[in-house]
C-alpha cells in the first residue's frame, strides 16, 4: 500500500503491514501509555520481511516497553529539577534549552522524554509561558546559547518559528541559536524556503543537530534537504544514540558517521541510552559501548569520530565515557594504544 500520511495508531500500523494482527492488543497498552508517530518517510523504509529491521527497531511500538527495571525513570536526565520557568531547561550557565513543543513528527521508541511528549504530553507553550521564557532568557547575560528541543521544534510553522527567532535577535546576549531535530531525516520535504528563511530571522548564528541512527535513514531526499540547510550558510552537527539492534555493531556505526561527513554534517555527540521507563531492551552496557566507539579510532577518518557521552541521571549533566587510549604507568611515563590495541611506552623508552 502507498503510505501518503503518518501512521498514528495501531489499527494503521496493522494496516500498513507494520504489525501482526496477533500483536494488536499488546500494543493498544502501549499505545495507551506512549505516543506513537510513523511518517511516510520512515515507513517506506522499513523492510516487512526483516524481523529486526532497524528503522522498525526504532519507531514501531514493541510490547518491551511495559517491561519497567527498578533504576529507570520518568525524568531521566533531570529536566524538571533544572527548570525554572515552564519550557526553560538551565544545566549549564551558559546556555539553557527552550522546548517550545513537545510534539513531534515521529516518536521514537526509546525516547528519554517520551513521558513528556505527544498528545498526552507537555502540549505546546501558550503565549504567557512564552513570554516568561523569553523575559528569563532576557535576564540573564550569561545565557550565550538557547537549544530549541522538545519536542521537535521543526514542526512548527515557519510563521511561528520566525516569531520565536525574531524574540531571541533582541536579547543581544545570544550569539548562538541551536536546533535539535528528526525532521530532516523524516519528513525532509519540510525543509523547504520559507523554513530556512524564518530559520535565520534572529540574525544569529544558527546550528541544526540532526538526529539519525542508522545509515539508512540517510536518503538522498534527507542529504538534500540538509543541503538545503548547509547552503543557506546554516551549521550541522550530528546526535545518535547507541542503541541495541539498530547501530550496537562497528561497521553499521562507522557507516553512519561517514553518511554523516559526506552529507556536511559534523558528528557529534553518541549518546548512551538514557534510563528512560520501558527502555531496557534499547541499552548496552558501557564496557559494551566503549568497545564500539574505541573500534571507530584509527579506522575511520577523523572528521567521523562522535563523541561517546552519558546524561548522568538526575540532571547532573553530560560526560565523556569513551574507554581513554592512555594510561600513566610511571613516572613521566603513559602506556597509549594504537587503534589495533597495540601497547606503545610514552617517552618512548631511552628518550
Amino acid at each position: 500500500m502507498t503510505i501518503t500520511r503518518p501512521i498514528k495508531t495501531v489499527d494503521e500500523l496493522a494496516d500498513a503491514g507494520l504489525i501482526a494482527d496477533r500483536d494488536r492488543e499488546a500494543l493498544d497498552a502501549v499505545a495507551e501509555r506512549y505516543a506513537i508517530a510513523v511518517t511516510p518517510d520512515m515507513a517506506r523504509l522499513i523492510d516487512r520481511d526483516d524481523v529486526n529491521d532497524p528503522i522498525a527497531r526504532q519507531f514501531v511500538p514493541d510490547a518491551a516497553e511495559l517491561l519497567m527495571t527498578p533504576e529507570e525513570r520518568a525524568d531521566p536526565i533531570g529536566d524538571h529539577a533544572h527548570s525554572p520557568v515552564e519550557g526553560i531547561v538551565h544545566r549549564y550557565p551558559d546556555r539553557v534549552l527552550l522546548k517550545a513543543v513537545h510534539v513531534c513528527p515521529v516518536y521514537c521508541r526509546f525516547c528519554f522524554r517520551r513521558e513528556m511528549v505527544g498528545p498526552q504530553g507537555l502540549g505546546t507553550l501558550d503565549p504567557a509561558a512564552m513570554t516568561a521564557a523569553f523575559d528569563y532568557i532576557r535576564g540573564d547575560d550569561a545565557i550565550w546559547e538557547v537549544i530549541l528541543t522538545g519536542g521537535d521544534p521543526l514542526v512548527l510553522s515557519p510563521r511561528r518559528l520566525r516569531d520565536i527567532l525574531e524574540q531571541l535577535a533582541d536579547i543581544d546576549h545570544v550569539k548562538i541559536v541551536r536546533f535539535h531535530s528528526r525532521v530532516p531525516v523524516v519528513d525532509p520535504d519540510r525543509i523547504d524556503a520559507a523554513l530556512i528563511e524564518a530559520l535565520k530571522a534572529s540574525g544569529k548564528t544558527v546550528y541544526v543537530a540532526l538526529h539519525a541512527n542508522h545509515p539508512c535513514e540517510l536518503t538522498t531526499e534527507a542529504r538534500a534537504a540538509c543541503a538545503r540547510l548547509v547552503d543557506a550558510g546554516i551549521v550541522m552537527v550530528s546526535q545518535s544514540v547507541l542503541l541495541r539492534g539498530v547501530n550496537d555493531d562497528p561497521a553499521v556505526l562507522a557507516e553512519l558517521m561517514k553518511a554523516f561527513v559526506e552529507t556536511r554534517v559534523k558528528p557529534y555527540y553518541l549518546h548512551h541510552p538514557d534510563l528512560a521507563p520501558g527502555t531496557s531492551h534499547f541499552r548496552l552496557s558501557i564496557e559494551e559501548g566503549q568497545a564500539i566507539v574505541a573500534s571507530l579510532r584509527g579506522r575511520i577518518s577523523g572528521l567521523c569520530q562522535p563523541t561517546y557521552i552519558l546524561d548522568i541521571p538526575g540532571g547532573y549533566g553530560k560526560a565523556e565515557i569513551g574507554e581513554s587510549s592512555i594510561r600513566k604507568t610511571g613516572e613521566g611515563c603513559y602506556s597509549v594504544s594504537d587503534y589495533n590495541g597495540q601497547e606503545h611506552i610514552y617517552p618512548p623508552r631511552g628518550a
